[in-house]
């Protein structure tokens, strides 16, 4: 038999461990609740999407060959920006494929229009801004930059990202994006990039709620009045 004050010591325990870790266990439950309850893809903001972008062709390309680059070509790529031909070479420079122009960025009249194409003719442009660095935390982490951000006249404060150097539509956030970002970063416990499932502290919180579930079986050993029969029965044989 279990004695009284070991069974107290790990009552509280248990109770400690659960006030300590109870905040974490809610935001799990609840980060868990709203993944199950959502949609991805309205996550990632397709509802705000074009569904139907029409493909454009182009005839009297110059050839790639003709292009005066400072590096050999290992990639290329064909691109339509705002309407015109370009070539994505190496993946750092746009050249206009008609006439072979490097062209060092796009211009916000440019960014508009590609932003025009990709997102939903329901929605109206309130503003266009140029970010040149973001932090850690910033929606458009780890994305190509510099950008411009369209914002859009929308309940949920409608964002779209589009990379200056290429012109390429790059993401839609909005914010029931920023809510799952959010609780993501709660429920992987990282701080920083979101998706490292391998932080100490998500191992250690792992560890203490293994703990504390143990310690609520044992709790429950120690203390079951139904335990306490069975053994003193056993004794009695």
């Amino acid at each position: 038999m279990v004695k009284r004050q070991t069974a107290i010591k790990i009552r509280k325990a248990h109770r400690y461990l659960g006030l300590f870790l109870g905040i974490q266990f809610l935001l799990w439950t609840v980060s868990g609740l709203y993944f199950s309850w959502t949609n991805i893809d309205d996550i990632h903001g397709d509802q705000f999407k074009n569904e139907n972008i029409d493909v454009i062709s182009f005839k009297d390309l110059i050839r790639p060959s003709q292009i005066e680059t400072n590096d050999p070509i290992q990639s290329l790529e064909l691109r339509e920006v705002a309407g015109q031909p370009y070539y994505w070479i190496n993946d750092k420079q746009l050249f206009n494929a008609n006439t072979g122009v490097p062209k060092p960025e796009i211009t916000s009249s440019e960014a508009l229009k590609i932003a025009e194409k990709n997102m939903s003719s329901e929605l109206k442009v309130i503003g266009i801004e140029k970010i040149e660095k973001v932090g850690n935390h910033h929606e458009y982490r780890e994305r190509p930059l510099p950008a411009y951000v369209v914002s859009y006249e929308h309940s949920q404060n409608v964002k779209a990202y589009i990379s200056i150097k290429d012109g390429s539509f790059q993401r839609v956030r909005h914010r029931s994006w920023r809510w799952f970002d959010f609780l993501w970063m709660t429920h992987t416990m990282d701080y920083e990039g979101r998706d490292n499932f391998n932080t100490i502290i998500l191992r250690v919180f792992s560890l203490l709620g293994l703990i504390t579930v143990l310690s609520g079986f044992t709790l429950w050993f120690v203390s079951s009045p139904t335990v306490r029969k069975i053994k003193k029965n056993k004794r009695h044989e």
